[in-house]
């Protein structure tokens, strides 16, 4: 009954705001604090109590009051990191806030009359300030950051706020908390992995306050989707700008937290059948806003965008870099690259592991970002490409990519997950030591549709190729001079390739139909056609050749239209 009457009070301050014809006073915390000290149990609750089409009649009709709204969410974050957010009061209203903005910002972003809001001069967060600056008759207003900036600043400390965001090392005693603004965040990363070796107990509070901050950071972060195709989309995204810029203390234990939480997650666990459905995970929905924001951040990268930025740096005088792009080339030892490579290929590997109990094992879905993620890690730090190819482990990445090719195949919805797992692979190709490790016996029993075979990884990479290019939709032509260039470089190391196999690429008239105009204009093919293996490994690829032979006259008449001999 109470929390009924809770939203009640909540929905009343809504239609307030929006049915006022006057604005409401900035200084009447009666009426602003409704908002933020009710006990909203969830986020939902305020989607559903502030919806759209009030949100969109609230700044058409009363700017004033989303203006002002969005004034105070800011001003009682700053005021919360100030006070080191001590109380569990202080706490409600940190949630309360930050649930109002994420729920306000993409309103905010879609008009353009409005983008440039939060960039804008604003006097200090202090009500005492706003009302002095109001009254100087000389209009003389000291030097102001902008709102944005200092909402950026706010929500990055509260994620190192001990007793909310992270645990508290109690080294003040009960009664004394920590100052935020002289915190040494990095003695608090959220788990242990890259550069941090103390694992911090783990309180599902915790992890529920830093992805409600973490959703909001991404919203503040997406104001780039609301604009239009042309100059102004490519411009720099202030947001993630200053995210990880030095003006961001906390850039370096952000970026380690957000990688570890990745790397670090197990959704199985203990191996317990069907836990996921006796307990509630409070990891997985932070893992999967981390690894959103770590694309993000990592996705603005100061040297592709430098026209624009020296133009900047010429008016300001302030060096543009990402500090999250700088701190992940610069990981270096083998341990690390240990660490991030088994959570990669942990979560990738999930889908495909195999019970006696059916759905008794936690599945997780976000294995398109975490192809994207491996990707931008592999572009940006080469270290650890190579570690991962001359690593074991790099077949464990092989697999799920062609396992979710293969299941993404037939998906016009998922070409984005096609492009970058094939670019992966393609990637991985170009290496001597990728073409060695696929002479590695194929046993795994991974829930794939494909014929039972009996080979090496590199039978698999067949086997599946054949399919795509067979039976994928339309939209993959783009990608087939891809798929025949890994063959192509893996062709040189393959020890062999069984005779089912080579047989099933080249005959049954299986580059008929759409492909085979493709095919006739590939490069590729026609270089895989004249390319011998190397001597050392000819007498061994008797299988491949036979097949080779058997239907040399067939391919050169039908798909690289060169006279049958």
């Amino acid at each position: 009954m109470g929390n009924a009457d809770t939203k009640l009070n909540f929905r009343k301050a809504v239609v307030q705001l929006t049915t006022k014809i006057q604005p409401v006073d900035p200084s009447d915390d009666a009426f602003w604090s409704q908002f933020w000290s009710e006990s909203i149990t969830n986020i939902q609750d305020v989607f559903t109590l502030i919806p759209a089409t009030e949100i969109r009649v609230l700044r058409e009709e009363c700017p004033s009051n989303l203006a002002t709204l969005c004034y105070k969410a800011v001003e009682r974050l700053v005021h919360a990191a100030d006070s080191s957010c001590a109380t569990q009061q202080e706490h409600c209203t940190v949630i309360n806030c930050v649930r109002i903005l994420t729920r306000l910002l993409p309103y905010i972003f879609e008009d353009p009359d409005w983008r440039s809001f939060f960039w804008s001069s604003l006097p200090s967060s202090s009500k005492q300030q706003f009302k002095n600056d109001s009254e100087n008759p000389e209009g003389q207003v000291e030097e102001s950051i902008p709102l944005a900036q200092s909402l950026l600043n706010a929500l990055c400390d509260l994620l190192f706020c001990p007793d909310f965001t992270v645990y508290s090392n109690k080294k003040f005693g009960p009664d004394k908390h920590e100052d935020l603004h002289s915190i040494d965040s990095c003695e608090f990363i959220w788990e242990a992995g890259v550069g941090f070796a103390h694992a911090a107990p783990h309180d599902p509070r915790l992890d529920n306050n830093r992805n409600e901050i973490l959703k909001l950071l991404l919203t503040c972060f997406s104001q780039a989707m609301y604009h239009p195709p042309g100059s102004e989309s490519e411009a720099p995204n202030k947001w993630v700008q200053h995210f990880t810029s030095p003006e961001n203390r906390h850039a370096l234990p952000l970026f380690t937290s957000l990688l570890n939480v990745l790397c670090a997650y197990d959704p199985v666990g203990l191996g317990l059948p069907y836990n996921h459905l006796l307990f509630t995970d409070s990891r997985e929905p932070l893992v999967e806003t981390a690894l959103q924001l770590l694309i993000v951040t990592l996705d603005w990268d100061s040297s592709s965008q430098c026209s624009q930025l020296n133009a900047i740096d010429e008016q300001s005088g302030m060096i543009h870099e990402n500090l999250f792009i700088n701190y992940l080339s610069r990981i270096h030892r083998e341990e690390d690259f240990a660490f991030m490579l088994h959570g990669f290929t942990r979560l990738l590997k999930n889908p495909l592991i195999q019970t006696y109990l059916p759905n008794s094992n936690k599945k997780v879905q976000n294995h398109q970002e975490l192809l994207v993620f491996f990707w931008k890690v592999c572009d940006f730090n080469k270290k650890f490409l190579y570690y991962v190819l001359k690593s074991s482990d790099v077949l464990d990445v092989l697999v799920p990519i062609l396992f979710h090719l293969n299941d993404s195949r037939a998906d016009q919805s998922r070409v984005g997950l096609m492009h970058i797992g094939v670019f992966i692979l393609l990637l991985l190709s170009g290496e001597r030591n990728f073409g060695v490790r696929l002479n590695k016996p194929y046993t795994a029993t991974v829930p794939m549709d494909i014929p039972v075979f009996t080979g090496t990884h590199a039978d698999l990479l067949v086997v599946v190729f054949h399919k795509i290019i067979t039976t994928g939709h339309q939209r993959l032509q783009p990608l087939f001079d891809c798929l025949l260039t890994i063959l192509v470089n893996g062709e040189f190391y393959c020890v062999s390739i069984s005779l089912a196999n080579s047989a099933r690429a080249l005959s049954k008239g299986d580059f008929h139909g759409r492909g085979a105009g493709h095919l006739r204009k590939s490069s590729r093919l026609r270089s895989a056609m004249g390319v011998p293996s190397p001597s050392h490994l000819a007498p061994t690829t008797m299988d491949s050749s036979l097949a080779f032979l058997t239907n040399q006259e067939r391919l050169q008449s039908q798909i690289i239209g060169l006279p049958a001999t």
